[in-house]
């Protein structure tokens, strides 16, 4: 049996998450955020526990369990002005963090600097100051795929998510695009999204983000799909956080928030017979 039909669905089912990321990085994120999930289509979010606007989100996420969250691991954090780094002291994870004592800004840099022992310390430590709080995660994804840059990470990150009882978002396409290794990747025995829809610079730079994403839903496909969004309010905040960095900026995020809570999209998704799920019913099937 395939996903589908372990959830009562037909074989060929169109199966989709609609996930928003970041929440915890700003007080638009979560605003956003908590709106999407209240009157639009968005199902499921997950949170930046190293970000200063963790403890607003978090709130939510323990006062309303009903919403899928995951922790959103972090390692990374490409934004020119705005930074912060990890949970743990810098002197136990000194190799995740750049001369300033924050998560360096790229991937490559990250991978050429960062110990396998220090990323399971940090990212242990992320999950247990969710858990702590009082969240009760759904799942555990990764902030610009961090986590897949070496075979290495990727197999801590899905260690964590057996030791935790949580399914781990990962799409091989995906990993494999952002992938910094030659080593062979190992995805059996893997819960693998078939497919990741997000935007495109292209489309975006076009003015055609938000008409890509009607033609998404129209052209998905059966299977496991994730929508992934960013979505926020293009205010003096977010401007100031996404400053020279249009690619997932602030303009790019009001028009995720935009679409998402659209009767659009709602229309769409009963014209293609799309089948929302969350990450609660893979978990429960698991």
């Amino acid at each position: 049996m395939n996903l589908a039909q372990k959830l009562g669905h037909p074989e060929d089912a169109k199966l989709l998450i609609i996930h928003a990321d970041d929440a915890g990085l700003s007080h638009s994120e979560n605003q956003a955020t908590i709106q999407a999930l209240q009157s639009g289509s968005v199902n499921s979010y997950s949170i930046m526990v190293p970000c200063p606007w963790f403890y607003e989100m978090a709130t939510f996420a323990k006062n309303n369990p009903n919403y899928d969250c995951g922790v959103h691991l972090t390692l990374t954090c490409e934004w020119e002005n705005y930074k912060f780094g990890p949970v743990l002291p810098i002197a136990e994870v000194s190799s995740l963090v750049d001369q300033n004592g924050y998560f360096y800004k790229t991937r490559a840099d990250f991978k050429n600097n960062a110990l396998l022992s220090e990323i399971k310390k940090e990212l242990t430590a992320q999950i247990e100051k969710a858990l702590q709080f009082g969240i009760r995660p759904t799942h555990l994804d990764s902030h610009m795929c961090s986590a897949g840059v070496t075979p290495d990470i990727l197999e801590l990150y899905k260690e964590l998510g057996t030791k935790y009882n949580l399914p781990v978002f990962i799409n091989q396409q995906f990993v494999e695009s952002i992938r910094l290794s030659d080593d062979k990747y190992n995805f059996e025995n893997t819960l693998l999204a078939d497919n990741l829809l997000i935007g495109h610079f292209s489309d975006f730079e076009k003015g055609e983000l938000r008409h890509s994403y009607a033609q998404a839903l129209d052209n998905i496909k059966p299977g496991f799909n994730v929508f992934l969004l960013h979505p926020a309010f293009d205010d003096f905040e977010m401007q100031g956080i996404t400053i020279h960095h249009p690619n997932f900026g602030s303009a790019w995020r009001q028009t995720d928030f935009d679409f998402f809570t659209s009767e659009e999209c709602q229309s769409k998704l009963k014209e293609n017979n799309i089948q929302l799920i969350t990450w609660s019913d893979i978990k429960g099937i698991r």
